[in-house]
């Protein structure tokens, strides 16, 4: 018998796309093992609501190492009196490595938030933009979006789960959803990084769930 639809709960897939696969620019630590089970989950059609989340950057954008000489990826420098990791060129728009990952069935999404578009600011939640020149975190309109269709809750995954997942699912908390991490259908740029992430989420009350919770 098949589980009914989630009506007032979001499915927001972060940034699953070439360039963090393996084999790509930014490569997470297996980061194509999700690819299987995301596909799966999309096709059993549990959310009314799901959102991807893209990165979608500009050549020369603030965030490469490239743009920074004498400064190499992962390096971390001050920008706009933030911390700010210099990454590797990743996501360039309209790049094989910037679509949406090819092996998914991506035909449930009803929205596509890119982010990263603008140069001069790195942006890691699909909620809002990081810290800009005039000391602000800019709205990317998602929540908006969402409280407009009347959802209360957000389940996140994807990639990276120490980075983008991590500040999506904890904006999405802070702006007043019920948030929660599907942690087999992430994976992290280093897994070295996996206890400080669930001691993060765990401290804002995030849930750390796996897929099968929401299988059909």
């Amino acid at each position: 018998m098949s589980q009914p639809l989630l009506s007032h709960a979001a499915l927001i897939v972060v940034d699953v796309q070439p360039d963090f696969m393996p084999g790509g620019t930014l490569a997470c630590h297996e980061g194509d093992a999700i690819v299987p089970g995301l596909d799966a989950l999309l096709r059993a059609r549990r959310f009314r609501h799901v959102v991807a989340t893209q990165d979608w950057h500009p050549r020369g954008h603030v965030s490469f190492a490239s743009s920074h000489p004498g400064h190499a990826p992962f390096e971390q420098i001050a920008l706009y009196g933030q911390p700010q990791t210099l990454w590797p060129e990743h996501c360039v728009q309209g790049t094989p490595g910037a679509a949406l990952h090819p092996g998914v069935d991506w035909s449930a999404l009803n929205a596509v938030i890119r982010k990263g578009s603008d140069g001069a600011v790195d942006s890691y939640s699909g909620f809002r933009e990081n810290h800009g020149p005039h000391g602000t975190r800019p709205s990317t309109g998602l929540a908006g979006w969402l409280r407009e269709r009347g959802v209360d809750e957000v389940v996140v995954c994807g990639l990276a789960r120490d980075v983008c997942v991590l500040w999506t699912a904890q904006d999405a908390q802070a702006l007043g959803f019920r948030a929660s991490v599907l942690w087999d259908l992430s994976r992290p740029v280093t897994p070295a990084s996996d206890e400080a992430t669930r001691a993060a989420l765990q401290a804002q009350g995030i849930g750390i769930v796996e897929s099968t919770t929401f299988a059909g």
